[in-house]
Protein backbone atom coordinates (compact mmCIF):
# COMPACT_ATOMS: atom_id res chain seq x y z
CA UNK A 1 0.00 0.00 0.00
CA UNK A 2 2.66 2.68 0.70
CA UNK A 3 4.21 1.80 -2.58
CA UNK A 4 0.84 2.56 -4.39
CA UNK A 5 0.86 6.20 -2.40
CA UNK A 6 4.57 6.93 -2.93
CA UNK A 7 4.94 10.59 -4.02
CA UNK A 8 0.97 11.33 -3.32
CA UNK A 9 -0.95 15.15 -2.92
CA UNK A 10 -2.45 14.54 0.77
CA UNK A 11 -4.71 17.02 2.08
CA UNK A 12 -5.93 16.82 5.61
CA UNK A 13 -9.21 18.00 7.01
CA UNK A 14 -12.65 18.03 6.13
CA UNK A 15 -12.94 21.14 4.40
CA UNK A 16 -9.55 20.73 2.18
CA UNK A 17 -10.80 16.84 1.59
CA UNK A 18 -14.09 18.19 0.26
CA UNK A 19 -12.55 20.65 -1.77
CA UNK A 20 -10.01 18.13 -3.12
CA UNK A 21 -12.86 16.12 -3.92
CA UNK A 22 -15.15 18.13 -5.92
CA UNK A 23 -11.68 19.61 -7.85
CA UNK A 24 -11.14 15.88 -8.55
CA UNK A 25 -14.57 14.79 -10.01
CA UNK A 26 -14.35 18.12 -11.79
CA UNK A 27 -11.50 17.62 -13.35
CA UNK A 28 -13.17 13.68 -14.55
CA UNK A 29 -15.68 15.06 -16.01
CA UNK A 30 -18.25 13.59 -13.01
CA UNK A 31 -20.88 15.75 -11.29
CA UNK A 32 -20.44 16.65 -8.08
CA UNK A 33 -22.78 14.65 -6.18
CA UNK A 34 -21.23 10.97 -7.49
CA UNK A 35 -19.42 10.37 -4.65
CA UNK A 36 -21.07 12.28 -1.39
CA UNK A 37 -18.73 11.75 1.15
CA UNK A 38 -19.02 13.02 4.44
CA UNK A 39 -16.35 13.55 7.18
CA UNK A 40 -13.38 13.29 5.07
CA UNK A 41 -10.55 13.03 7.12
CA UNK A 42 -7.45 12.42 4.36
CA UNK A 43 -7.01 12.15 0.62
CA UNK A 44 -4.43 11.46 -1.28
CA UNK A 45 -3.74 11.46 -5.04
CA UNK A 46 -0.22 9.95 -6.77
CA UNK A 47 -1.09 12.03 -10.24
CA UNK A 48 1.65 9.76 -11.98
CA UNK A 49 -0.55 6.92 -11.41
CA UNK A 50 -3.84 8.16 -11.32
CA UNK A 51 -4.19 6.43 -7.45
CA UNK A 52 -6.61 8.05 -5.15
CA UNK A 53 -7.69 7.27 -1.51
CA UNK A 54 -10.41 9.16 0.04
CA UNK A 55 -10.04 8.33 4.13
CA UNK A 56 -13.84 8.84 6.32
CA UNK A 57 -14.36 9.37 9.97
CA UNK A 58 -16.47 6.47 9.93
CA UNK A 59 -18.38 4.19 6.80
CA UNK A 60 -21.12 5.91 5.62
CA UNK A 61 -24.42 5.18 3.86
CA UNK A 62 -26.53 7.40 1.24
CA UNK A 63 -29.47 6.73 -0.65
CA UNK A 64 -29.88 8.20 -3.90
CA UNK A 65 -33.44 8.82 -4.54
CA UNK A 66 -33.58 9.73 -8.31
CA UNK A 67 -32.16 5.84 -9.00
CA UNK A 68 -33.24 4.12 -5.89
CA UNK A 69 -30.09 2.71 -4.43
CA UNK A 70 -28.71 2.56 -1.45
CA UNK A 71 -24.96 2.88 -1.51
CA UNK A 72 -22.10 2.09 1.43
CA UNK A 73 -18.65 3.43 1.52
CA UNK A 74 -15.87 2.10 4.29
CA UNK A 75 -13.94 4.35 6.05
CA UNK A 76 -11.38 4.11 3.05
CA UNK A 77 -12.22 4.52 -0.59
CA UNK A 78 -9.99 3.99 -3.19
CA UNK A 79 -9.61 4.23 -7.44
CA UNK A 80 -7.61 4.73 -10.32
CA UNK A 81 -8.55 7.64 -12.35
CA UNK A 82 -8.51 9.11 -15.50
CA UNK A 83 -11.00 11.28 -17.90
CA UNK A 84 -14.39 10.02 -17.47
CA UNK A 85 -13.53 6.93 -15.26
CA UNK A 86 -12.81 5.54 -12.28
CA UNK A 87 -11.56 1.73 -11.75
CA UNK A 88 -10.39 -0.50 -9.71
CA UNK A 89 -12.37 0.77 -6.80
CA UNK A 90 -12.41 -0.20 -3.36
CA UNK A 91 -14.89 1.19 -0.72
CA UNK A 92 -17.81 1.66 -2.41
CA UNK A 93 -21.06 -1.05 -2.52
CA UNK A 94 -24.58 -0.91 -3.50
CA UNK A 95 -27.36 -2.89 -2.16
CA UNK A 96 -29.27 -4.96 -5.12
CA UNK A 97 -31.64 -7.70 -3.93
CA UNK A 98 -31.08 -7.32 -0.39
CA UNK A 99 -27.38 -7.95 -1.09
CA UNK A 100 -24.06 -5.37 -0.93
CA UNK A 101 -22.43 -5.75 -4.01
CA UNK A 102 -18.74 -4.08 -4.36
CA UNK A 103 -18.58 -1.39 -6.82
CA UNK A 104 -14.92 -1.62 -9.26
CA UNK A 105 -15.96 1.16 -11.42
CA UNK A 106 -17.82 3.88 -13.03
CA UNK A 107 -17.77 5.71 -16.29
CA UNK A 108 -18.30 7.99 -18.86
CA UNK A 109 -18.01 7.98 -22.41
CA UNK A 110 -17.09 11.24 -22.92
CA UNK A 111 -17.62 14.67 -21.01
CA UNK A 112 -20.83 15.57 -22.80
CA UNK A 113 -22.07 11.77 -21.83
CA UNK A 114 -25.88 11.75 -20.51
CA UNK A 115 -25.39 8.90 -18.37
CA UNK A 116 -22.42 6.92 -15.89
CA UNK A 117 -22.08 3.35 -15.89
CA UNK A 118 -21.19 1.40 -13.18
CA UNK A 119 -19.96 -1.73 -12.86
CA UNK A 120 -19.44 -4.53 -10.69
CA UNK A 121 -16.54 -7.23 -9.98
CA UNK A 122 -18.11 -10.00 -12.78
CA UNK A 123 -17.95 -7.42 -15.39
CA UNK A 124 -21.51 -6.76 -15.69
CA UNK A 125 -23.05 -3.15 -14.51
CA UNK A 126 -26.02 -0.68 -14.84
CA UNK A 127 -26.34 2.98 -16.24
CA UNK A 128 -28.01 5.54 -14.90
CA UNK A 129 -28.65 9.08 -16.22
CA UNK A 130 -25.75 11.63 -15.03
CA UNK A 131 -28.86 13.91 -13.80
CA UNK A 132 -29.41 11.72 -11.27
CA UNK A 133 -25.93 12.88 -9.48
CA UNK A 134 -25.79 16.45 -9.78
CA UNK A 135 -26.47 18.90 -7.48
CA UNK A 136 -29.22 21.55 -7.31
CA UNK A 137 -27.20 24.15 -8.81
CA UNK A 138 -25.29 21.54 -11.46
CA UNK A 139 -28.49 20.47 -12.55
CA UNK A 140 -29.74 24.38 -13.36
CA UNK A 141 -26.90 24.83 -15.28
CA UNK A 142 -27.11 21.57 -17.25
CA UNK A 143 -30.71 22.45 -18.28
CA UNK A 144 -29.51 26.22 -19.29
CA UNK A 145 -27.14 25.02 -21.98
CA UNK A 146 -29.78 23.01 -23.33
CA UNK A 147 -26.74 19.79 -23.01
Amino acid sequence: MEAQRAGAEIVYGSEECYSHSIELLKELGFPRGVLPLKDLQECGRVRETGFVWMKLKAPYEHFFEQTNTRVSYDTEVTAYVEKSKMKKMTGIKSKQLLMWVPIVEMSMEDANSKKIYFKIPVGIGKSFPITAFMTEEEKKKYIEEGI
